[in-house]
């Protein structure tokens, strides 16, 4: 039998939907349900179970109490134990009280459920002495010990427990979110975390596009607005290609938030959630503009929750148009774009081949995974 440490940040990713960029702090936490925030995490980590239930059955749980791992596991047939005890409001010290708990009882793996914050706890109770793998369910994900998704982390467990892949050190970072929500993008790197070296069924770090020069994000620019549509509507996704975009359009965007605008220029929302968005589209005349992370290359499920499966259904998965310079295109190893909506119905829609314009009339074909 092996031992696998399972916990969840049940308040993680909350931030996404509302626009938020993140949930870190009690104040945040309080405007986000004030807003309508759900949880995503439970979720999350319940696929993942599910999946890993469905390819191994040797396995023997080290599970957090209650809403941290317990309450979702007690949804399955599995073999468990519960650690540690909590509180009825979770903190970070729990996260690193537990995951040292988890330690200590030799778990052959710690996985976890969270964001960039939670690795930080994660890292604060093991330090590099336990191999450790992180299910992404927060807003911020920019940390290398995340798998690509829920299904990606349940496939990267059982090879690593049957002894099929090797561990390596993986980034450990995180944003500052008051920065964050200021538009401006601070990442600070906290430390390693030993994790199973798995390959595509692992995110890298999120790495800056500074090797796309003026010249190709002006080109793609130029072309999309040649093509546009004045009565249109557009979805604009976070990030500087975009930005560009919305600088031709003569529109001030938020670098970091998603905005709606028309195709004349006319501004209809500046750093909008979910609900403003569902509000303002349709399927007919709405777009939504999107870039990939450099370094990563995901469309939807990092930092753009926003942009929900709701939202993409609405609008239509063929009114999605995506933009990046070829030189954040042909930097990504492998070469492929990445979903991770939440929702299994709209990733499969979304998986396939997606044309990407990289320049002034210039097009690539990029496998979306």
């Amino acid at each position: 039998m092996h031992k696998v440490g399972f916990l969840i940040n049940p308040i993680a990713g909350m931030g996404g939907a509302v626009g938020l960029k993140g949930t870190d702090g009690r104040r945040t936490l309080r405007e986000a349900l004030r807003k309508g925030a759900k949880p995503v995490s439970p979720e999350k980590g319940l696929r993942y179970l599910e999946e890993l239930q469905r390819g191994d059955n040797r396995i023997e749980f080290l599970i957090a109490p209650g809403n941290m791992g317990e309450h979702v596991a007690s949804q399955l047939e599995i073999q468990r134990e519960t650690i540690g005890r909590i509180g009825r409001t979770t903190t970070s010290e729990d996260s690193v009280r537990i995951a040292g708990l988890m330690k200590k009882k030799r778990a052959d793996l710690i996985v976890f459920c969270g964001g960039d914050g939670t690795a930080r706890d994660v890292l604060k109770g093991v330090g590099q002495d336990a191999p450790v793998l992180g299910v992404p369910a927060g807003v911020k994900i920019c940390s290398s010990v995340f798998a690509i998704n829920p299904v990606a982390a349940a496939e990267s467990t059982i090879a690593f427990l049957n002894g099929q892949t090797p561990k390596r050190l993986g980034e450990v970072v995180d944003v500052d979110e008051v920065e964050f929500r200021k538009n401006r993008f601070s990442v600070k790197l906290f430390g390693y975390l030993t994790t199973p070296d798995s390959g595509p069924l692992m995110q890298g770090s999120k790495s800056a596009t500074g090797s796309s020069d003026d010249a190709e994000l002006d080109a793609i620019a130029e072309y999309f607005v040649e093509e546009i549509d004045p009565d249109g509507t557009y979805i604009l996704g976070p990030g500087s290609t975009v930005e560009r975009i919305a600088k031709r359009l003569r529109v001030k965007k938020t670098l970091l938030g998603v905005d709606a605008v028309k195709g004349d220029g006319t501004l209809l929302g500046r750093d909008v959630n979910e609900k403003a968005l569902l509000d303002l589209v349709s399927r007919d005349s709405t777009k939504i503009v999107i870039s990939p992370i450099g370094g990563q290359g995901f469309l939807f499920g990092r930092g753009n929750q926003q942009i929900s499966p709701d939202v993409i259904r609405r609008v239509g998965v063929e009114n999605i148009t995506v933009v990046g310079s070829r030189s954040k295109i042909e930097a990504l190893h492998p070469r492929r774009l990445l979903t991770d909506s939440g929702d299994k119905e709209t990733d499969k829609q979304l998986r396939g081949y997606q044309r990407v314009i990289t320049g002034y009339r210039e097009e690539m074909v990029v496998k979306v995974e």
